[in-house]
């Protein structure tokens, strides 16, 4: 919640109890909206000039009299705006509004630990709700306590909303927890799909240790995928990474797009698109006896990278018999044929399938990192 919204929440609260300024506190007039019986009106008028004076627990024992001979709907109506508005006024925290009144005041004073506090003021009237506890936690940020932050948002909040978790995924950043703030950028991109949060994710995992050439690609095709490509050298680094691990197909696919865009328009990058389009054309030439060579081969590493082009020449379904039968045979690298047959089956818009098999990569460390971002896109 903003300083302004909670000003206007406070507004509310103190035009409400100044209402009762306004309506007649004798019994003299019973046209008006409001009146209150005779016993009533005088403790009322006496309890409002003690309040006024800021005698508030006279004011508040004249309240007790008025509600001991109350006898009408409006004399508990006034009664109770009366009690608000003292409560309001001195600060009582022991009552729901005046641990409102503290905590609303506190924050728009930017007297932030204040707030924190009066956390526990709330609990204990039963006030604390989860806006509040919002508030508390943007207290925790506002006063460059990310540490606490991240502890008071994963106490309190089963299901953190989207707000929440961009709150936590600041503190994590500024508390430099890398683990916090992958995890709430991807409960963030599991929820809504949004390209600045795969943006952020994206760059928090080309961070990670150990990355191979292979995982660097991968980082950059989901980029593209996400619609987080928009300049030459980022168009011009996932062509290039394509081209350099075998896949020309997929280089001429970016490339045309960046042309298309617009944003590829030298000399360099034509000759990077006429380079990827030479090669693709030779790998499509040739893919039939590569193919026959592979199937050949004791292990079924060469079979896994063919099929992982062909994903690029648009074959996604081929591509999955291809890895299916490759995983029939040794594998130098397991968690990578079990990655390109997720990135076959979510070409060929098998989602689900394409889920299990990004599940299935455990090991290692960077490889599961990358097939959990895939298996997020896939989801």
């Amino acid at each position: 919640m903003t300083a302004s919204k909670l000003r206007a929440a406070l507004t509310a609260i103190l035009m409400g109890t100044a209402a009762v300024g306004a309506v007649s506190l004798v019994s003299a007039a019973p046209a008006q909206a409001a009146t209150v019986s005779a016993k009533v009106g005088p403790l009322l008028k006496e309890a409002q000039t003690l309040a006024q004076a800021g005698n508030y627990k006279g004011a508040a024992a004249k309240l007790d009299q008025a509600d001991k001979v109350k006898s009408t709907p409006d004399d508990a109506a006034i009664i109770n705006q009366l009690r608000s508005y003292i409560a309001i006024k001195s600060g009582d925290t022991s009552t729901k509004e005046g641990a409102k009144a503290k905590f609303a005041n506190d924050y728009n004073a930017r007297n932030y630990k204040a707030v924190i506090a009066d956390a526990d003021a709330l609990r204990k009237v039963g006030a604390l709700d989860a806006q509040s506890m919002q508030i508390v936690a943007q207290s925790y940020y506002l006063s460059h306590d990310y540490s606490g932050c991240m502890r008071y948002i994963k106490s309190n909040f089963r299901s953190p909303g989207d707000s929440t978790l961009e709150l936590l995924m600041r503190c994590a950043y500024e508390a430099g927890d890398d683990d916090t703030q992958r995890s709430a950028l991807e409960t963030l991109v599991s929820h809504t799909g949004k390209a600045e949060y795969w943006k952020n994710l994206l760059k928090l995992s080309e961070r990670a240790k150990g990355l191979s050439d292979h995982n660097t690609l991968d980082v950059n095709r989901l980029r593209f995928m996400t619609g987080n490509i928009s300049t030459k050298d980022e168009y011009t680094l996932l062509a290039q990474l394509a081209l350099q691990l075998g896949f020309p197909a997929e280089a001429v696919t970016v490339l045309d797009k960046g042309f298309a865009a617009k944003v590829l328009t030298d000399d360099r990058s034509k000759k990077l698109q006429a380079l990827a389009k030479s090669q693709a054309a030779a790998a499509a030439a040739g893919e039939a006896k590569a193919l026959a060579d592979a199937k050949g081969q004791p292990q079924g590493d060469a079979m896994v990278k063919i099929a992982e082009n062909m994903i690029g020449e648009g074959k996604a379904k081929d591509a999955i018999g291809v890895i299916q039968d490759a995983m029939k045979k040794p594998l130098r690298d397991q968690a990578n044929a079990q990655i390109r047959l997720g990135q076959a089956y979510l070409a060929a818009g098998q989602k689900a399938q394409a889920v299990k098999a990004f599940n299935a990569v455990k090991s290692p460390a960077s490889d599961a990192m990358i097939a959990h971002l895939w298996e997020l896109k896939a989801r």
